[in-house]
């Protein structure tokens, strides 16, 4: 198959030593739903530029995002390196997006759902939206946990919490790269499904804050949407985030456009 990959299925496109999930919104949607009618336990990381930059610097990180079910594109860049890679049916698969249209099938499909991040009363608001906007989800549990760390025994209440509950898809809304070593951490603990970590999600759905326009969702610029709204949070995020994606992403794409010519 074109491009560098990774043996998994679906396939994946390594991008800067993260293996991205070569998928769109319904092979995503999918992979879900496989893992729930199978009672497959697995996690999904949904990545930016962002995620796969913090990767660079923590081969920890890297090995969770190699142990997930799926990693997929959360950014437009990330598709387009993907397709320049070889995998030219890759997609975007938005969190929020993928956390709405895993919702809107929900109530047909039986399917529970915990949420478990957030600021406080974030989870609360987004379990009240959801099920005025999706008569007959099944939202079993929200926690919010503190900014601290949990102890053991808060920790143990919590997975003694979800287990009780019995959710198929536990919503993870904390940022990266906490959601995801949370994640991996817990997936073997908990008899969910799945586990997705969406970030901000629990923010924009719960309406909490707005999303980029469209438009800037199309141009790969909802970055700067977010910068323009968050600056004293994000600026000195962007500020290395950005050049060094453009930086190491161009060498790898030089790199693969070499090994293309030589001759095999």
């Amino acid at each position: 198959m074109a491009g560098d990959e990774i043996s998994a299925d679906p396939p994946r496109a390594e991008i800067l030593g993260v293996g991205v999930s070569a998928v769109d919104m319904d092979a995503a949607v999918a992979e879900v739903e496989g893992w729930i009618s199978s009672g497959r336990r697995s996690y999904v990381c949904v990545t930016s530029v962002h995620g796969v930059m913090e990767c660079q610097s923590s081969p920890l990180l890297r090995a969770i995002h190699r142990g997930a079910g799926l990693v997929v594109p959360d950014g437009k860049p990330l598709v387009w390196m993907a397709r320049m890679l070889g995998f030219k049916k890759t997609r975007q698969v938005f969190g929020p997006d993928l956390m709405r249209r895993l919702t809107e099938l929900s109530p047909a499909r039986g399917y529970r759902h915990f949420y478990y991040g957030g600021a406080p009363g974030v989870a609360e608001e987004l379990s009240d939206k959801l099920r005025r906007s999706f008569p007959g989800l099944q939202v079993v549990g929200t926690y919010c946990p503190p900014f601290r760390p949990l102890t053991p025994e808060e920790d143990a209440a919590v997975i003694r919490q979800i287990n009780a509950a019995r959710p198929d898809i536990v919503w993870v809304g904390l940022s990266t790269p906490k959601q995801e070593k949370w994640m991996h951490d817990h997936a073997p603990l908990l008899d969910a499904p799945a586990l997705v970590g969406v970030g901000a999600a629990f923010d924009f759905l719960s309406g909490r804050k707005r999303q980029a326009p469209l438009w800037m969702q199309r141009s790969a610029l909802q970055w700067l949407f977010r910068l323009a709204t968050e600056p004293r949070r994000l600026w000195r995020r962007y500020l290395w985030i950005v050049p060094g994606f453009l930086w190491r992403a161009g060498l790898q794409l030089a790199s693969h456009r070499v090994a293309l010519r030589v001759p095999r």
